[in-house]
C-alpha cells in the first residue's frame, strides 16, 4: 500500500526537532534524471537500493554514493545473505509504502514493523549532509547524518555499515 504522505513525515521530523533543507523539482526517478536536470542541491547524492534475499524473507534498504555500481553477488557473499536481488514494486509498496523512484533513508518512516534492514555504505560515514526524497520524488530534503541516526533510532532501524563491494562509475 502506498503511504507517500510528506506532511506526516514532516510532522514526525518536527516532533524530533529535526530540520532540513527543502528543494522542489520535477520528478526524479533515478540519479541520471537529476544529472540531466543539472540540479544544484546541497548534500551528498545517494543511490537507494531496495533489495531482497533469494527467498524473499529478508529485505534491505541499501544506501550508497550515487556514483557507485554494486556487485550484488559479491555483496551477498560478504554479508552472508543468499543471493541478493532487487525487490519488486509490489514489495516496495508493501514494505516501504512508496513507488519506484521515491526510496530514501526517510522511507523507513513507513516500516513500522521493522521488516526492512538498513545497510549503509561505509564510505558515507564521512558524509555530513544527505539528500533524501520525503516519500515522493518531486522533493529532496537534506538532513544531517546525526539527525538521520536519531530518526532511524526512533523508527527502530539500526544502521549496518557495509564495506560496499562495488565499482565506481567513470
Amino acid at each position: 500500500m502506498i503511504r507517500n504522505n510528506p506532511s506526516a513525515l514532516a510532522e514526525r521530523l518536527a516532533q524530533l526537532d529535526i530540520n532540513y533543507l527543502n528543494y522542489e523539482h520535477p520528478p526524479l526517478h533515478t540519479c541520471l534524471d537529476a544529472d540531466n536536470l543539472k540540479l544544484a542541491r546541497k548534500g551528498t547524492r545517494l543511490k537507494n537500493l531496495f533489495l531482497r534475499d533469494n527467498y524473499g524473507k529478508r529485505h534491505f534498504l541499501f544506501i550508497i554514493p550515487a556514483d557507485k555500481q554494486v556487485d550484488l553477488k559479491a555483496l551477498s557473499k560478504s554479508q552472508g545473505v543468499s543471493r541478493l536481488g532487487f525487490a519488486s514494486t509490489d514489495r516496495l509498496a508493501k514494505y516501504l509504502g512508496v513507488e519506484q523512484g521515491c526510496v530514501s533513508a526517510l522511507t523507513l518512516h513507513n516500516d513500522s514493523e521493522q521488516q526492512v534492514e538498513l545497510w549503509l555504505d561505509s564510505e558515507l560515514q564521512s558524509a555530513h549532509l544527505w539528500q533524501c526524497h520525503p516519500l515522493v520524488n518531486t522533493k529532496t530534503w537534506v538532513l544531517t547524518l546525526e539527525d538521520l541516526k536519531r530518526f532511524w533510532q526512533v523508527t527502530g532501524h539500526s544502521p549496518h555499515w557495509v564495506d560496499c563491494v562495488s565499482q565506481t562509475q567513470s
